[in-house]
């Protein structure tokens, strides 16, 4: 195993946290939420968070802090008081995990790494989003370098070459999925069919055979009684048991370049919809009893990297290619694929998050809107220009704070606090 020798690692005082994952706000009604992982703990990109402004005066809320942290695309996780991110520092050709307070921005710990990845089509940075479950903060980094910190130290627990280990191709933008804590194992999108390897230790578990991965993260799912794991891979979806990685069935999905980037949505018991973009569209796929059958296919929602939402019978999600420069935000019937409505144009894309029937919007033009998730159209109780730049991140909602990056390394913390 390789333990990074190589990596420098910086470490600053530490101040005991108080966790508030569960907090209640101001009545037994009122919650504040973590968001531990890419997509937030129901890995749906919806917070059960309630009890936040969402309504606001002209100019918008007040910022709390603003932060660097070096240039790419992946979002924030947030847990006990903790914020993670990374990013790239060009000059020094150094990565950086950063662990900052999340309500002051302060930095907490931060991990450098010698940077691999050669970008190609776009501007470069890091496009992962770390993991967190309980004392222990993962991240996969896009030539394969899988990590184990603690989280309240920024300590290596161990690192691992995840080519090496399972003899994966690469694709052309790397991996870029964030792990899924499965029990005891990590499980990513690498191969064919994904990979595992031991969350302890860092030991691979299993493997699917060599080829370019899909850029998704992996989905949990049950179907007739038993735990199936998503993986959309760069040929499909492939159902596979999380244990042993057999694959239970495939349902193929071609997509130009074999971007198969935007995670999979469970949409109920019985229907996930996939999506993807330069100009594919997406389908809703109904699970059989051995595998899954295509009820409609449709192009009103083309996601090519950030997943759509599923709120109450409807899908929400960013349409278009990121080279068009006229992305929009689009509401479809999740019963018939038809399209609702589109939102003005965004820019070259953008992210969106909900919470508490409520969509939180970041265009790629950093501004940031909410408005109510309805099937007749967006319309903005509140706006604010938190940043210039490029943004095709998601935002992050985590106890009344609104977590905002663009691709050159601004972070921005909103108060949405009542």
């Amino acid at each position: 195993m390789n333990n990074f020798v190589s990596v420098s690692s910086r470490l600053r005082k530490t101040v005991p946290l108080i966790s508030a994952g569960a907090l209640l706000v101001s009545a037994a009604t009122s919650v504040a939420e973590d968001w531990p992982r890419w997509r937030g703990p129901g890995m749906d990109g919806i917070s059960k968070e309630s009890d936040w402004l969402a309504y606001w005066a002209p100019g918008g809320p007040k910022t709390l802090w603003k932060a660097r942290v070096g240039e790419g695309f992946g979002s924030m996780a947030v847990a006990d008081g903790r914020l993670f991110v990374v990013g790239l520092d060009k000059r020094s050709r150094k990565e950086f995990i950063r662990c900052l307070d999340a309500e002051t921005g302060k930095e907490r710990w931060q991990y450098s790494y010698p940077a691999r990845f050669k970008p190609q089509y776009y501007e470069g940075g890091t496009s992962g989003t770390p993991t967190v479950d309980g004392d222990t903060v993962y991240f996969l980094e896009q030539t394969g370098r899988l990590f184990s910190f603690e989280a309240a130290t920024g300590k290596l627990k161990w690192g691992v070459e995840v080519g090496k280990a399972s003899g994966s191709e690469l694709g052309v933008w790397g991996l870029t999925g964030a792990p899924l804590v499965h029990g005891d194992l990590l499980i990513l999108n690498v191969g064919s069919t994904g990979a595992a390897f031991n969350k302890n230790t860092g030991k691979l578990v299993w493997k699917s055979r060599s080829a370019k991965n899909g850029y998704a993260t992996p989905i949990p799912f049950k179907q007739g009684g038993r735990t199936l794991v998503g993986i959309f891979s760069s040929g499909g979806l492939a159902a596979v048991e999380p244990k042993t990685g057999n694959v239970a069935w495939t349902q193929p999905w071609k997509t130009k370049y074999d971007v198969n980037a935007a995670d999979p949505v469970l949409v109920n018991d019985t229907h996930i919809y996939i999506s993807s973009g330069y100009g594919s569209g997406g389908a809703m796929l109904q699970l059989t009893g051995s595998g899954a059958k295509v009820v409609w296919q449709s192009k009103e929602l083309r996601t090519q990297f950030n997943p759509a939402l599923y709120l109450d019978g409807h899908l929400y999600g960013i349409d278009g290619d990121t080279s068009s420069n006229r992305a929009t935000l689009n509401c479809i019937d999740a019963k018939t694929g038809r399209g609702k409505w589109k939102s003005r144009p965004l820019g070259s894309g953008g992210g969106v998050m909900a919470a508490d029937g409520k969509l939180i919007l970041l265009s790629a033009r950093g501004e940031l809107s909410v408005g109510k998730a309805t099937s007749e159209a967006f319309k903005p109780t509140g706006a604010k220009q938190v940043f210039g730049g490029k943004s095709w991140t998601n935002p992050v909602l985590a106890n009344g704070r609104i977590y905002c990056r663009n691709s050159r390394g601004d972070l921005v913390c909103v108060d949405v606090r009542n």
